[in-house]
């Protein structure tokens, strides 16, 4: 397995704690909000394995190829180029707001071992609290949320990437005891995702315009009934 540096950069860092504010970053924060660390990664079992994204490797080829696929170019609209995406990759490492990640499949539980471990979906673990979302809720600083690209139509439809769902909050609140939440905010229109996302125990807290042009399905999974949040 790559491993990948993460190096705080000497430039002057935004009171979000990342060198340049990336897309839907919030800069203007609490103190107590900025100090909070990026989320620490969570481990899977297999047939799963997590990884972050490496801007140094092949990863920004990677993600320019599978942002361009009809699928998630639409859902998505990050069809960037590799230098792009490696600058952007570089952005997350250095702050404090996300974490760019790969997530892994072994295609043997598929019936396909001959396929091996494949790389599947890209995956952002992120502060809620950081973001755009986290004026829609009351958020607590060590709130997480997360962002999934399936990339490989192979496991869409199978059951796979529900099961992987399953697992993540469990996984997220295993490697971060603080989180008291774990947040999902698909367009609201993602009715196979918001499927997902109930399966797996998610609650719906309100439909939001985070913007005049998205409209999202803010759903999320307490840690304990302390943490649950009143519904919009």
């Amino acid at each position: 397995m790559t491993k990948v540096t993460i190096e705080r950069s000497t430039e002057q860092m935004n009171p979000a704690g990342t060198p340049t504010a990336l897309p839907r970053e919030q800069t203007d924060l609490p103190a107590e909000v900025a100090a909070i660390p990026a989320p620490a990664l969570p481990v899977f079992a297999a047939p799963f394995s997590l990884r972050l994204a490496d801007p140094d490797g092949a990863d920004p080829e990677l993600l320019a190829e599978w942002m361009a696929r009809p699928h998630l170019l639409e859902s998505w609209e990050q069809d960037w180029d590799a230098d792009r995406r490696r600058d952007n990759f570089r952005a997350q490492l250095a702050g404090t707001y996300s974490r760019p990640c790969i997530l892994s499949l072994d295609f043997d539980v598929l019936g396909e071992p001959e396929l091996g471990v494949r790389d599947i979906a890209y995956l952002e673990f992120y502060r809620a609290a950081k973001d755009e979302i986290g004026r829609f809720y009351d958020s607590d600083p060590s709130d997480i949320g997360f962002h999934i690209a399936t990339a490989d139509t192979a496991v869409i439809g199978k059951g796979i990437m529900s099961a992987w769902i399953s697992t993540m909050t469990t996984a997220v609140f295993a490697a971060d005891p603080a989180c008291r939440r774990v947040l999902g905010d698909p367009d609201h229109r993602n009715v196979a995702i918001s499927r997902s996302l109930a399966k797996a125990g998610f609650r719906l807290i309100g439909e939001i315009d985070v913007r005049p042009d998205r409209r999202i399905a803010l759903q999320y999974v307490p840690r304990t009934p302390k943490d649950v949040v009143a519904p919009r």
